[in-house]
């Protein structure tokens, strides 16, 4: 399945996998892109630009297809070492990089220089074409179903995929709520050129995250994603939590007059706990609706080929249907 993602970026099916804080490390990244699609690994994982040197040096030991960084640009007080990150993501001949956060503007040249593909995750149109004009040559448009951050516009994929698809030239992936291969042909059908998967990508065998964070996601409906720090325009969505439902009770206490101070038990040093040690109460910690359609924990290449394969036969049965209508 040949989309302007693949050529992109060289790789065999129009997915990947999106960059997610202590989830994208070497094992899951070469996993997805052993599998055909384009695994991430996630920079500020990694406490510092040397060790993600060698996180790229180690995923390059473990597949030689296309893999790409997440580099997410916060609005830090004291920001990481950007330049730093850069450098090693460069030095390590890695040719995808997926941005995230505030404006890339200032490090395009230095990538594309590099000869980098950049694609940016959007949560509006709007910021989308921002993403355009400065130079990006994709972008993922990340709907209201997504895990983590969806932007303050609640606009969900089947109204944001066909705007998007009204008004971009660049290709873009469809990111929230993917997970099958029904996810990937309404995705194409909404115009986008792939999909982007971080919640179904954390419930597989490779993905290096404790046991209880794959079972949680397995046991979720649906219904069982919450947002949090709404106050404060930082929204997030989150799997519901003993943790969670304590930085709720603040939010309704406090109402407009919270800090992040006040949460930062709940939302501070939160990841390395639940993906690590399996304290799934010790916070906030990212999760899509989509974990109501998910109910397996396979590996990752049975994961893709199956999405590829169901893909596939939707497209087939379809045309068959058309065929005979016509007939």
């Amino acid at each position: 399945m040949k989309t302007q993602l693949t050529e992109l970026f060289g790789i065999e099916h129009p997915i990947i996998q999106g960059g997610m804080h202590y989830v994208g490390f070497a094992e899951l990244a070469s996993a997805v892109s052993n599998a055909g699609g384009l695994g991430i690994v996630t920079a500020l994982t990694q406490p510092t630009p040397e060790a993600l040197a060698r996180e790229i040096e180690r995923c390059r030991e473990m597949t030689d297809k296309p893999f790409g960084v997440n580099l997410t640009f916060l609005p830090a007080r004291n920001p990481p070492d950007y330049a730093g990150y850069v450098r090693a993501i460069i030095t390590g001949g890695v040719r995808v990089v997926e941005t995230a956060g505030n404006n890339p503007q200032q490090w395009l040249p230095v990538l594309h220089d590099a000869g980098i593909k950049v694609i940016h995750k959007c949560t509006s149109v709007r910021h989308a074409l921002k993403a355009q004009a400065i130079g990006c040559d994709a972008v993922s448009v990340d709907g209201f179903e997504c895990g983590g951050h969806p932007g303050e516009d609640d606009v969900p994929n089947f109204i944001l995929l066909p705007r998007a698809a009204d008004e971009l030239d660049i290709p873009f992936a469809a990111s929230g709520g993917m997970a099958d291969g029904r996810s990937l042909v309404a995705a194409l059908a909404m115009g986008a050129a792939g999909i982007n998967m971080g919640t179904r990508f954390v419930a597989t065998r490779e993905a290096p995250v404790h046991q209880k964070v794959k079972d949680a996601i397995v046991s979720a409906s649906e219904l069982d994603t919450r947002l949090v720090m709404r106050p404060l325009r930082n929204t997030e969505r989150v799997l519901n939590n003993r943790g969670v439902e304590r930085l709720l009770e603040k939010e309704e206490r406090l109402g407009q007059q919270i800090t992040f101070a006040d949460i930062a038990d709940e939302v501070g040093g939160v990841y390395p706990r639940v993906m690590k040690e399996g304290n799934l109460d010790a916070g906030a910690w990212s999760c899509g609706m989509v974990a109501g359609l998910i109910h397996d924990i396979p590996s990752v290449k049975e994961l893709i080929d199956r999405i590829m394969l169901q893909a596939r036969q939707i497209i087939g049965q379809r045309f068959h249907e058309v065929m005979v209508a016509e007939r």
